[in-house]
């Protein structure tokens, strides 16, 4: 009978020493004191992930702009280079095109006036 005692005693001692484990538990972590604070506590952590998420990614577009900037140069710089080098381009056609106008035009109409009646060396 005594060992049946002691076993009651020692199972009523585990029991109570759980029942303080739990309290303890509780209060250090609310979200073990009811299934909503458990709910609470995911919503919470997903909106921080979220959150987190946003601002690295807001982070690394930065760095990629600035790395973007540093390398290419700004679009508005990139413009105004091609916008420069098509004038250029222009320019030098059109100077090439005055200089070597008057020059082409009379080869041009050499070649018309100048016909030297030939036989085809096909021709038998």
């Amino acid at each position: 009978m005594t060992s049946q005692s002691q076993g009651i005693q020692q199972l009523l001692q585990a029991e109570k020493r759980a029942k303080d484990k739990l309290e303890e538990a509780k209060k250090i972590n609310p979200c073990f004191s009811s299934p909503l604070g458990k709910g609470k506590r995911l919503k919470q952590a997903k909106e921080e992930a979220i959150a987190e998420i946003d601002h690295y990614r807001l982070q690394r577009e930065k760095e990629f702009r600035n790395k973007q900037t540093n390398v290419m140069g700004s679009q508005g710089d990139l413009s105004a280079k091609i916008e420069e080098q098509t004038k250029e381009t222009i320019q030098k056609l059109t100077s090439s095109y005055h200089k070597n106008k008057e020059s082409m035009m009379k080869k041009l109409l050499n070649m018309i006036y100048d016909i030297n009646p030939e036989v085809h060396p096909n021709f038998r």
